[in-house]
């Protein structure tokens, strides 16, 4: 299948800290494998090059100079590469992130597929939800991308709980100005937005192996909840634990990750993956 730009070759890197565990590169690699392109997928992990987010300038030099086609960026890029790019996509710009990057033609384009990811995710394993009411904990580096997802799926009034009400105020004001008035606010008292709400969000990292626990007190679930999360690192974490005990509808984190993959794949490449495919990697990956 040729590509927009006919190629059938790909070079494309990850830079982040911490990253050798990443499922990205093999989930990309196996979906290039299955759409007959070569496509080779690099670490650039900041930790074992014991570089900062300062090392970004030269890193994006080098990949032009080495004719890389694109990079995914994660921690703690998202928010440095930005006044390093030539152009940035409308979802970045009202995100403020990035993490996906396209090179073409010398120009390097910022792209976010974070929001995507999430929204997918819920599109395909949600139909039906009542987004009257959503409650989103957590305003920290993904949850900007999870609260534009939601204003996008048409959520008709989103309430954003943090530990630090700074940073949910900050996500309001970002994404306000896109949606009519009055669909985001910050929350502060939890067991009133819960009772209020149709829906429920973790976007923080709370549940996850090394940040165990849960973001709310789980007594306030009830069955007519439904539970969405972000966490894939375990992929059934304690809060969906408890929410499908109750009989909650849920939808784990892993397909947000996929998701944002195969539109970066398809921002790279040109070619629409097979998300199958990247489900299966991740799944053999102890996904």
């Amino acid at each position: 299948m040729p590509t927009m730009h006919q190629k059938s070759s790909f070079l494309v890197g990850l830079i982040g800290s911490g990253i050798a565990a990443s499922r990205t590169p093999p989930m990309h690699e196996a979906a290039a494998d299955a759409a007959g392109i070569r496509y080779l997928y690099k670490k650039i992990d900041l930790t074992e090059l014991k570089l900062g987010a300062e090392a970004l300038p030269e890193l994006l030099t080098a990949a032009k100079w080495m004719g890389f086609d694109g990079l995914n960026v994660t921690h703690p890029c998202k928010q440095a590469i930005i006044p390093l790019l030539d152009e940035l996509s409308p979802d970045a710009e009202a995100l403020g992130a990035v993490n996906t990057v396209v090179v073409r033609n010398g120009r390097i384009i910022g792209h976010n597929t974070d929001w995507f990811g999430f929204a997918e995710n819920f599109r395909r394993n949600m139909q039906g939800a009542s987004l009257g009411r959503v409650v989103q904990f957590g305003a920290g580096g993904a949850g900007a991308a999870v609260a534009f997802a939601l204003m996008k799926l048409g959520v008709r009034e989103l309430t954003i709980i943090d530990v630090d009400p700074a940073k949910a105020q900050n996500v309001v004001d970002g994404l306000s100005p896109r949606f009519a008035e009055g669909r985001l606010k910050v929350g502060q008292d939890v067991a009133a937005a819960v009772a209020a709400a149709d829906g429920i969000v973790n976007a923080t990292p709370i549940g996850m192996d090394k940040y165990p626990g849960t973001p709310l007190p789980t007594a306030l679930l009830r069955p007519d909840l439904w539970v969405a999360e972000i966490v894939y690192f375990p992929l059934e974490t304690a809060l969906l634990r408890a929410a499908r005990a109750l009989g909650c509808r849920t939808v784990d984190g892993g397909g947000m990750a996929i998701f944002q993959g195969t539109e970066a794949f398809r921002l790279f490449t040109g070619i629409s993956p097979d998300p199958d495919v990247f489900f299966a990697t991740f799944a053999s990956l102890g996904g």
